[in-house]
C-alpha cells in the first residue's frame, strides 16, 4: 500500500512539473540584467541562451550587417591563442556554442555539461568583455559574413536586386512596399569604430536576458550576481522604428523569373494581416492550420494540382503577412489559380466549417503537450516568447488557443480575405517546350541562312 501511494505521488509530481513549464523564476540584477532560471528534466545538462537586444532592424540599410559582424568577431579570441585557442577551451569544458543574429536580437546559444556551467559562463563573459577588435580579425570576420550571405555581391546580383528580381516572392513584395532594403548590405565599408560603438551602446546588462534551463548549480544565483552583476549598465538606446506601408503602391500581380529553364512554378498569394483588437494572435495561427488543410484538400486531393500546398505567416518590416502558396506544374498555373480563387470566394461566403475548425483547434491544443521537449527546446521557447513573460509566467499557448471561438476565426478570415492581396508567381524564364521550340527556331533560321548563303554564292 505504501508503494502504491508513493507511485501515485510520483506520478502527480511529474504531471505537475510538465504543466509547470510556463512558470519560470525570473528577476533582474541591480545592473538591469534579466535572468530566467528553470530547472529542467534532463540531468547533467544545461542549455544557456544569452539574448542581446540588438539586431538588423536597429541599423539603416547600408550598415545592417554591423551586429552580425560583431557577433562573429566575439569568437575571434581573447588572447594570443586566437579563435582556435578559444574553441579548444570550450572543447575542454565539454560544451558547444554558436550565435545567431536576427532582425530583433543577437543570441549566444550554448549547450553545457551541468558540472562546468559556471566555467562556461566565465568563458562567455570573457568573450563579451575581453575580445579585442583588431583589424586582422575584422578582415577575417568580413570574409566569413560575406560568405554566409551568399558570397561576393556582384554587379549582376546588385542590378537584379534593384530590379526587384533577386528576392523571393515575399521579400520582393516587401521591397516594393518599402518594408525592406532593396539591396543586400555590404560589410567591406564597416569600420572598427562602428563595431566598438555597437559593443559599447548595445552590449550592456540592461539590454540582455540570460536564460538557463537544466540541472542548475545551487550556487548559480550567487555566482551570477557576482560575475555578471559586475557589468556596467548604460543609458538605453532607442530602437529604429520599423517600416510600415505608407500609401506605397505595389503591383497586384507579378511574374518573377527563377532560373532559366523548367516546368515547375510556385504561386504565392500574400495578404497583409489586419489588426483586430480583442483577438489573440493565436486566432491567425488556427486560421493557418485551417487553410493548410483546405489547400491540401482542394489542390492535392480533389484536383491533384499540387503535392504540398501550404500557408505561411511572416513579418516583413513592421507588417505581418499571411500567404497561401502552392508548388505546381507550369501548365497547371491557370487551373491552380482558379481553385485558389474559388476557395477564397467560398470561405468569404460560407465561413469556416465548424466541425473542421473544432477538430483542428483540438489538435493544436493537444500538440502543446509535446511541442516543447527537453532543456534545449525549452530554452529556445523562452527565447522566442520573451515578449510574453510577465510576473514569473509565460503565456500558456493551449489556453490562448482554447479561447479562440469560431466567430473570432471567421472575423479574422473575412478581414484578411476582403483584401485583393498580392499575387506573385515564380517560374523559370522558359519551359522545356519553349526551349525546344526556341532551339528549333534558331536551327531553322541557321539552316535558312546557310541555304541563302549557298544560293547567293552560286549566283
Amino acid at each position: 500500500m505504501r508503494c502504491l501511494l508513493f507511485a501515485c505521488l510520483l506520478f502527480n509530481t511529474l504531471h505537475a512539473a510538465a504543466l509547470d513549464r510556463y512558470q519560470v523564476e525570473g528577476y533582474q540584477l541591480p545592473n538591469g540584467l534579466q535572468l530566467l532560471l528553470k530547472p529542467g528534466s534532463e540531468r547533467g545538462h544545461v542549455a544557456i541562451r544569452l539574448v542581446v537586444g540588438v539586431g538588423f532592424d536597429d541599423f539603416p540599410c547600408a550598415d545592417k550587417e554591423l551586429p552580425h559582424l560583431l557577433e562573429h568577431l566575439l569568437f575571434s579570441g581573447v588572447d594570443a591563442s586566437g579563435e582556435g585557442g578559444l574553441e579548444e577551451r570550450m572543447q575542454a569544458l565539454g560544451g558547444e556554442w554558436n550565435a545567431y543574429t536576427s532582425n530583433a536580437d543577437t543570441t549566444f546559444v550554448i549547450e553545457a555539461p551541468a558540472a562546468n556551467q559556471r566555467k562556461i559562463l566565465d568563458l562567455l563573459l570573457e568573450i563579451l568583455t575581453r575580445t579585442e577588435l583588431s583589424e586582422s580579425a575584422i578582415d577575417a570576420a568580413k570574409q566569413v559574413v560575406e560568405r554566409e550571405e551568399g558570397g561576393h555581391y556582384s554587379h549582376l546580383q546588385r542590378w537584379l536586386d534593384r530590379q526587384d528580381l533577386g528576392h523571393n516572392a515575399s521579400n520582393q513584395l516587401a521591397v516594393e512596399l518599402g518594408l525592406k532594403c532593396a539591396e543586400r548590405a555590404d560589410v567591406q565599408h564597416l569600420t572598427r569604430e562602428q563595431l566598438e560603438a555597437v559593443r559599447k551602446n548595445w552590449y550592456a546588462p540592461n539590454n540582455m536576458t540570460l536564460i538557463m534551463v537544466g540541472e542548475l548549480d545551487r550556487l548559480l544565483p550567487a555566482y551570477l550576481e557576482r560575475a555578471f552583476g559586475a557589468l556596467q549598465p548604460i543609458e538605453p538606446n532607442d530602437h529604429l522604428p520599423l517600416p510600415e506601408i505608407h500609401d506605397q503602391a505595389a503591383a497586384a500581380q507579378r511574374d518573377l523569373p527563377r532560373g532559366w529553364v523548367g516546368n515547375s512554378a510556385k504561386i504565392h498569394w500574400l495578404f497583409p494581416e489586419p489588426a483586430l483588437e480583442g483577438l489573440p494572435d493565436e486566432t491567425f495561427d488556427l486560421l493557418k492550420d485551417y487553410l493548410d488543410w483546405a489547400l491540401y484538400r482542394h489542390l492535392r486531393l480533389d484536383h491533384g494540382l499540387s503535392y504540398g500546398p501550404w500557408s505561411e505567416r511572416e513579418v516583413l518590416g513592421g507588417v505581418g503577412f499571411f500567404s497561401v502558396n502552392a508548388d505546381v506544374e507550369r501548365d497547371n498555373l491557370d487551373d491552380a489559380r482558379q481553385v485558389l480563387e474559388q476557395l477564397k470566394a467560398r470561405l468569404l461566403k460560407d465561413g469556416l466549417d465548424p466541425d473542421t475548425f473544432a477538430r483542428l483547434q483540438q489538435a493544436a491544443i493537444a500538440r502543446q503537450a509535446w511541442a516543447v521537449q527537453g532543456n534545449s527546446a525549452l530554452a529556445d521557447y523562452y527565447w522566442g516568447a520573451l515578449g510574453d513573460y510577465e510576473g514569473g509566467h509565460f503565456t500558456d499557448p493551449a489556453q490562448a488557443l482554447r479561447a479562440v471561438t469560431l466567430a473570432d476565426a471567421n472575423q479574422a478570415l473575412r478581414q484578411l480575405f476582403k483584401q485583393p492581396g498580392y499575387l506573385r508567381i515564380e517560374k523559370p524564364l522558359l519551359s522545356d517546350e519553349q526551349l525546344i521550340g526556341l532551339g528549333a527556331a534558331l536551327a531553322g533560321l541557321l539552316l535558312i541562312g546557310l541555304l541563302g548563303w549557298r544560293a547567293y554564292r552560286r549566283r
